[in-house]
């Protein structure tokens, strides 16, 4: 197999955001983001030259060094779903909105978010069957979230939609807000299951092969954080995700990982944005 997982040591941090890429293939899925793209190059031969960058979502952890990579790959075919391809080939209003959240922080963290060509832009549905992948559309973690089955290793990169799961670590949603919606995550859990992948490529870390086992448990980590954030506030979220995460994690390269990838403080408004516009749409079906 030649798929090659490349850890980008975002920020100095090891096992936070894994790339993957082909050499052979020519392709690359999730690239990371853009302050971490010199790392991504660096692992790769110097005579690489992509032809297919996979984006599953377009968060800054997965997507945002597409634009740079571009500049060196021009020629490159960008896929990404429908619902975000607009934000990359125009990010000003993306990077407004981050930047508001992250403050002084937005360029330590994601660096220069590039635009993309627009005849770059492969823009899928998430109902494609393309040379050497099937693309299926899993919503949950984000409204415009796709997975991807590569058909000759069966592996399936599942972005953020089958969790975060480092090193020793339990499989764990990452819930930042504005698109968290626990019932269509479900679903797009058991969209994954039926590929039946022999493995499942996590950006968040690494290659598992345990694949129905861990779908099991992201079903049921699911049920318990939205009940948990539902009698809950932020604080008292991010408290309970660190303490669990203490609790089940022993190996501190992994620790450090959870807590760069998903940071307890960023969880708690995604899963509270669900709960209530789930009550306001129960309120306006019973009124």
């Amino acid at each position: 197999m030649s798929i090659q997982e490349i850890d980008l040591h975002h920020c100095g941090v090891e096992h936070a955001i894994c790339a993957y890429a082909d050499v052979e293939e020519g392709w690359i899925v999730d690239p990371g983001p853009e302050v971490s793209h010199e790392t991504l190059l660096a692992a790769l031969p110097e005579d690489f030259a992509a032809t297919t960058i996979l984006l599953t979502h377009i968060h800054f952890d997965h997507a945002g060094a597409t634009g740079r990579l571009l500049e060196r790959w021009p020629n490159a075919e960008v896929w990404v779903h429908e619902r975000g391809a607009g934000h990359l080939i125009d990010p000003t209003k993306l990077v407004a909105s981050a930047t508001r959240i992250y403050g002084d922080d937005f360029d330590r963290l994601w660096g220069k978010v590039l635009p993309l060509p627009q005849e770059n832009v492969r823009i899928l549905t998430g109902t494609e069957s393309l040379p050497g992948w099937q693309v299926q559309y899993t919503p949950g973690h984000a409204s415009h979230h796709v997975s991807y089955l590569h058909d000759g290793t069966g592996t399936a990169f599942t972005g953020d939609v089958a969790g975060v799961r480092i090193l020793d670590g339990p499989a764990f949603p990452p819930t930042p807000p504005p698109d968290i919606d626990l019932d269509l995550w479900r679903e797009s859990i058991d969209l994954v299951q039926s590929w039946a992948p022999a493995a499942l490529a996590l950006t968040h870390f690494g290659r598992y092969t345990d694949v129905d086992a861990h779908l099991d448990a992201m079903r049921r980590q699911i049920t318990h954080w939205g009940e948990v954030a539902r009698t809950s506030d932020e604080s008292a979220y991010a408290d309970a995700v660190r303490s669990y995460i203490e609790g089940e994690v022993t190996d501190p390269v992994a620790r450090r990982g959870y807590e760069q990838a998903n940071p307890p403080s960023t969880l708690f408004a995604g899963m509270n944005r669900y709960w209530t516009k789930k009550a306001e749409r129960e309120a306006a079906a019973g009124a």
